[in-house]
């Protein structure tokens, strides 16, 4: 196939002599713009892929997957507790004490969202336990009154470890000169960061015997964390947990994070839809080259004809031009984008250390590094999607050529 006449001829008219140099000018436009369109498609889309599972996997590793309660406070945990783990496919449970306080040290104050645990449960954690920056977390199993804080918070309060901080809780104590809010002292014994911004700028850790007293809670907690082995039975494990707690309330991870997964899904769509509009106008691109390359090569295709070439021929040497156009640019946009999408923390690393700037801020887009994650059967869609485009586009001037009357081509001739 490759050795036809038509590819023969495609192939000249794609390298044109000097005085149609023009021509190529703009087959070689059209070719960028489907391959920067493909390549930034993909590497938009491997960021966004990336951004959910990197959120995903540190929303899981923080809390549980399920979370269960009774509204202000979940009583009977130690029954409720041991119901649970009866059921298949739990890992573990985890009662937990939350509630927001107001947090301050020697010079500054900020509000803080405090969870109680058993430090057994904090161990368990590795997003938490193996990310310590500072301090130690044996000394939280070791003291009632240890606190430990996220990296942000800590910047906040301008606190190092061994330093005290002091609690404030809605609650309020009577005493015989009034009412006062509940507070009590805390020794910082370790710092985590996470990598998400969110946790680390407003969440504490306090064990749970002291929470529970802190609140007034006595032996009952806020909820109790459910951690399962196969997350893919989760909503089975969800539906059994209702039937045996039909007056309890049960959420799973993607309820509690609902808004927030739903507008980086909108965002993701979003995203597609914008940077195909690039391929479309690439596309656009090959429509008027052929257009032009159309009434360029008039005469030459009147000639074809006279000698014999028929409609379907000439038709097939300008698909060939739009498509090699198309289908070319599409595998190197394919390519660029997957390489830039497999090292693109290390391209950002580049640029912050060249620019002596920092481009990622870890405030602004809840993770301190640039996750990328390569989807190939999304690849490959995408590249089918900008070759069909092209196809598509080169059909119209192609046909448009096959209908040339060879007689109106060699009129003036």
């Amino acid at each position: 196939m490759l050795k036809s006449p038509e590819w023969f001829i495609a192939w000249r008219y794609l390298w044109t002599s000097r005085r149609e140099r023009f021509i190529a000018i703009i087959a070689s436009f059209s070719f960028l713009g489907i391959a920067l369109g493909v390549a930034t498609l993909i590497l938009v889309m491997s960021v966004m892929n990336g951004f959910r599972e990197e959120l995903v996997a540190r929303v899981i590793g923080f809390n549980g997957h399920l979370l269960l309660s009774e509204g202000e406070k979940l009583q009977n945990v130690s029954e409720v507790q041991a119901q649970v783990e009866k059921i298949l496919g739990v890992k573990y449970t985890a009662p937990l004490v939350q509630r927001q306080i107001l947090m301050t040290s020697k010079k500054e104050a900020c509000g803080s969202v405090v969870q109680g645990l058993t430090p057994k449960v904090l161990t368990k954690r590795p997003l938490i336990s193996k990310n310590l920056i500072s301090g130690d977390l044996r000394n939280f199993l070791m003291s009632g009154d240890a606190i430990m804080i996220g990296s942000g918070l800590a910047r906040k309060l301008n606190v190092r470890v061994g330093d005290g901080v002091k609690l404030t809780t809605p609650q309020m104590n009577r005493t015989a000169f009034g009412s006062f809010p509940k507070t009590k002292f805390f020794k910082l014994v370790a710092i985590f960061k996470s990598g998400m911004h969110e946790y680390d700028q407003n969440f504490s850790f306090i064990p749970l015997a002291t929470s529970q007293m802190l609140f007034s809670l006595g032996d009952n907690v806020s909820a109790l964390e459910i951690f399962v082995e196969d997350p893919d039975r989760l909503q089975k494990i969800k539906l059994e947990l209702k039937k045996k707690f039909p007056d309890y309330y049960v959420h799973d991870w993607q309820q509690v994070n609902e808004k927030f997964f739903s507008t980086l899904e909108v965002q993701r769509n979003i995203m597609f839809l914008i940077l195909m509009l690039i391929v479309l106008v690439a596309a656009f691109n090959i429509i008027s080259c052929l257009m032009m390359l159309v009434k360029d090569k008039t005469k030459d295709i009147a000639i074809f004809q006279a000698l014999g070439a028929n409609q379907s021929c000439v038709l097939r040497i300008f698909l060939y031009v739009g498509s090699f156009i198309g289908v070319f640019g599409a595998f190197v946009g394919t390519g660029v984008g997957l390489l830039l999408s497999y090292q693109l923390d290390r391209i950002r690393l580049f640029l912050e250390s060249l620019s002596g700037c920092k481009l990622f801020r870890e405030e602004i887009y809840f993770l301190a590094h640039l996750p990328s994650r390569v989807d190939l059967s999304q690849s490959f869609l995408v590249c089918g999607l900008a070759i069909v485009l092209s196809i598509l586009a080169t059909w119209y001037p192609a046909r448009k050529a096959s209908r040339l009357d060879p007689v109106e081509g060699l009129r003036y001739e």
